[in-house]
């Protein structure tokens, strides 16, 4: 074995150990570093910030539940703790090792991860069986999305909503609402303080 060999079997070896000592947390960093732009803070959502984000879904009326950009599952977890039993949730996620994370972390099937852009939503949920969602979770940096993605993402979640669905966006900058304002009829707007970073909280309804 020679010693360049040998070097890169001890690095990923200390790698795989650091991310086992780290758990979500490293994977969540990980993840940050390769892809900064797409990703919103090296930090995942505060439990107060979750709960009322998720505030108001309808669970009963939700059949599939879809989030852009999961991380380590930070939302996951709550939104399939408050899911009914026949309801999909489908995250999407263009970096491997989260959606290679929650794939092997969650267990539960009703859960689909799928490695892919939100961009391409549309193609995503029929591959998997669905016309339409009810509600779209996302918690991308839209201010620092290249190449027009921000106004396509935007765009591509009001096409696929179903009526009355809503695209509940989380960020710590205003810039989001940019995006929905040509697409989406009525904007709720919130404020999550106990975050770090603190964060504003949209709710975009598609009219009935």
């Amino acid at each position: 074995m020679t010693n360049s060999i040998a070097k890169t079997k001890f690095v990923d070896r200390v790698k795989s150990r650091l991310e086992r000592r780290l758990g979500p947390w490293g994977v969540f960093f990980k993840g940050f570093l390769k892809h900064p732009v797409m990703v919103g803070s090296i930090i995942p959502s505060s439990d107060i910030t979750i709960k009322k984000m998720l505030e108001p879904v309808k669970w009963s009326e939700c059949d599939l539940f879809v989030e852009y950009g999961p991380g380590v599952g930070t939302f996951c977890r709550p939104v399939l703790e408050r899911m009914k039993p026949g309801a999909t949730l489908i995250v999407i996620d263009l970096n491997e090792d989260f959606i290679d994370y929650l794939g092997k972390s969650i267990r539960d099937s009703r859960f689909y991860p799928i490695h892919g852009s939100a961009a391409d939503v549309q193609k995503i949920i029929r591959e998997l069986g669905h016309e339409k969602a009810d509600y779209i979770l996302s918690g991308l940096p839209f201010s620092t999305l290249p190449d027009q993605l921000g106004p396509k993402i935007a765009k591509e979640t009001y096409d696929v909503l179903r009526p009355g669905g809503a695209f509940l966006v989380y960020q710590f900058v205003k810039k989001a609402r940019d995006y929905m304002t040509p697409h989406f009829e009525k904007i709720d707007n919130g404020y999550s303080l106990w975050n770090i970073l603190p964060c504003h909280l949209f709710w975009g309804w598609k009219k009935k």
